[in-house]
């Protein structure tokens, strides 16, 4: 079987099922607060409950497709995206997105997002 190495074009922001933008290139931080679980008369804790995920996604280099520059996209406004990142061997969705900061250059034509950090609700992979 013949592996296929990812591209900018495996990886991209969709809303509503259609493709708005690619990215060039991403960095996925996963961060859990859990809590120690302490009883009356222990010196150290007895348990320890795992926290819920916080998944933050750190895009370089966002462009967006012709179709969502002609359709006026506005990338600050967007609510509740997914980011689909697709490996040779599986997909990772990141649902219910939202804009934690932008950084944005334009150029005639088109329009680039250079630095892009979003906070991510939920992950799933789905394997190919």
């Amino acid at each position: 079987m013949i592996r296929k190495i990812p591209t900018s074009a495996d990886i991209y922001l969709e809303v509503d099922g259609v493709k708005v933008a690619v990215v060039q290139s991403y960095r996925a931080v996963t961060t859990r607060k859990s809590r120690a679980v302490e009883a009356f008369g222990q010196e150290e804790p007895v348990a320890t409950v795992r926290g819920a995920s916080r998944y933050v996604l750190e895009l370089s280099r966002l462009y967006a497709t012709d179709d969502a520059i002609r359709d006026g996209i506005d990338f600050a406004a967007l609510d509740g995206f997914s980011l689909v990142i697709n490996k040779p061997d599986r997909s990772i969705i990141y649902y219910d997105c939202q804009w934690q900061e932008l950084s944005e250059s334009a150029e005639v034509g088109g329009m680039v997002l250079e630095q892009v950090s979003i906070v991510a609700g939920h992950r799933t992979e789905l394997p190919h």
